[in-house]
């Protein structure tokens, strides 16, 4: 049993961290081995036991030893009442957990006034489904895949997609390594970089089975932890290396015992197949690890689901709650292709875990919240919309469905992976349309979840330009003023100079969608020179 521990990991560990497992496990396992150890029970006297031996008397293979009939029937009937006692405790512990989680949160969540600044030159470009597809099709490997992608740092600052190279096939599982770890660029939309760090075997890796898996190796270094997040997969010094967060289990004994999940560090794995079990501050002084992500994003996903029982247990319930003050996690429509947390760059090179949440209720997507989660330290920040409307992501999608009646969504092109950004203090949706095949990037679509104002650009320079505040194709320039008892005017686009004298307006009808581009004026002679040519 002690060889082949992490086979019953997930026993031993939910018995000591969780109430309900550990009810239902310590009921079954004791009567196993009190009735394992008991000398044959006698049945000549029992009704009952005499006749369930029946039921298995005449049999192909001769007869059956009715005593172990009996002890059987006797472990089936403690399974069902120990299942019965542990879902009956497990309600009010569970409720008691999202409510102490929900406290902890509460209490450690420090208010800000404004957004924090982005990192501008680390924005989320390039979406998972087209790095997984522009990354696959760069590679050629007979034995060996890429594995699931995550985020990660490079070398240089840059954030990117990072697979595992992990043996793909059964026959390979069992005998081959992982061969290192691929990075690409997410950065940039033009010249993706896809770095390839293909030469360095793992001697513990991801693919790999039994004994010689990750997974295994994590559960033997230590034992009482959870590895919940995937691997992170990285580069130092030109070395690759893998990371995992760590989630351990604090007991609570009031009102009645529960648990709560805790942060336990990080464990890196080295190509040798060294596993280090770092604390968090450890972890965030290590220099292999500087920069990347350290938190769990399964500790931040728990806390933010737990917010809706910061108001009480009663007050989230269905029937007799008020739902005074209640939020949930908002949600995104399905074929977004992402989920919250997201995971953003803020300035300083600080990766951040965004959570955008909703009041309460099924006909309710404008945002109350925003919450930050520092992703090298765990510490929670959040920004309340207090009165003001903010636009939620599925809402900031379908808006960008709409600036554009002509592309044939769903068919040819759709919109994925909206991402919270921060510009000049306001939360703006960054969103991708991509064709349905995942092949390229089509453009990208900002909408402010202020005033539901969509900006469309096409090339890195100009999102970074956007992110940094910059204006995008002179679109600052341009103001609008409203036409009211104009006959078949909605409203004026006015144009001005740069001292501020109008040069012209121009009337926008009912329905009318314009988009307004500014070209410069070089630009449109060279046009009209290669048309007369």
């Amino acid at each position: 049993m002690y060889v082949l521990r992490p086979l019953f990991h997930p026993i031993f560990y939910d018995m000591l961290n969780s109430p309900g497992a550990l009810i239902f496990w310590t009921l079954t396992l004791l009567t196993v081995t009190v009735l394992w150890f008991l000398p044959p029970l006698d049945t000549e006297d029992s009704r009952a036991a005499a006749a369930v031996a029946a039921l298995f008397e005449e049999t192909d293979r001769g007869e059956v030893n009715s005593s172990v009939i009996v002890k059987l029937a006797l472990v089936v009937g403690v399974i069902i009442v120990a299942l019965v006692l542990a879902g009956l405790y497990s309600v009010p512990a569970n409720a008691l957990e999202e409510r102490t989680l929900a406290e902890q949160t509460m209490a450690e969540g420090e208010p800000v006034e404004n957004f924090p600044e982005m990192n501008a030159d680390n924005a989320r470009i390039v979406p998972r489904s087209v790095a997984d597809v522009q990354s696959r099709g760069s590679v050629s490997y007979r034995q060996y895949r890429l594995g699931t992608s995550d985020i990660a740092r490079m070398e240089d600052g840059r954030l990117a997609w990072s697979y595992p190279i992990q043996p793909d096939g059964f026959r390979n599982m069992l005998f081959e390594n992982q061969q290192g770890v691929l990075l690409s660029d997410m950065t940039s939309m033009e010249d993706q970089e896809i770095q390839a760090f293909d030469d360095t075997p793992f001697s513990v890796g991801e693919g790999m089975l039994l004994h010689r898996g990750s997974s295994w190796n994590l559960r033997k270094s230590d034992f009482w932890a959870k590895y919940n997040d995937d691997a992170i997969e990285f580069v130092h010094d030109g070395k690759p290396y893998m990371a995992y967060p760590k989630t351990g289990h604090e007991w609570h004994l009031t009102p009645i015992p529960h648990t709560t999940p805790t942060w336990e560090g990080v464990a890196l794995i080295h190509p040798d197949g060294t596993i280090e079990n770092l604390s968090p501050e450890e972890a965030r002084n290590s220099e292999v690890l500087e920069g990347q992500r350290l938190y769990p994003l399964y500790n931040t996903n728990r806390k933010m689901e737990s917010l809706g029982y910061r108001e009480g247990i009663i007050n989230q319930m269905g029937t007799i709650g008020s739902h005074e003050n209640e939020v949930e996690v908002a949600s995104l429509p399905q074929g977004a292709g992402n989920k919250q947390p997201f995971v953003v760059d803020l300035k300083s090179e600080r990766m951040s875990y965004v959570t955008t949440m909703e009041p309460y209720g099924a006909d309710t997507r404008g945002l109350d919240e925003v919450w930050f989660i520092d992703s090298r330290t765990g510490e929670p920040t959040y920004f309340e919309s207090k009165r003001q409307t903010l636009t939620g992501p599925e809402r900031a999608m379908g808006i960008v469905r709409s600036q554009d009646s002509q592309t044939g969504w769903g068919d040819n092109f759709v919109v994925v992976e909206p991402i919270p950004v921060f510009v000049d203090g306001q939360l703006w949706w960054h969103s991708k349309v991509v064709p349905v095949d995942s092949t390229d990037i089509t453009r990208h679509v900002f909408v402010n979840s202020a005033n539901k104002e969509a900006l469309t650009v096409t090339s890195t320079s100009e999102v970074k330009a956007f992110l940094r505040g910059e204006d995008v194709n002179g679109t600052n320039d341009i103001d609008t003023e409203p036409a009211p008892g104009e006959d078949n005017v909605e409203y004026y686009i006015v144009i001005e100079d740069e001292d501020g004298t109008v040069i012209q307006r121009i009337p926008i009808g009912p329905g009318e969608e314009p988009s307004v581009k500014y070209v410069p004026a070089e630009e449109t002679a060279q046009n009209e020179s290669q048309a007369s040519g």
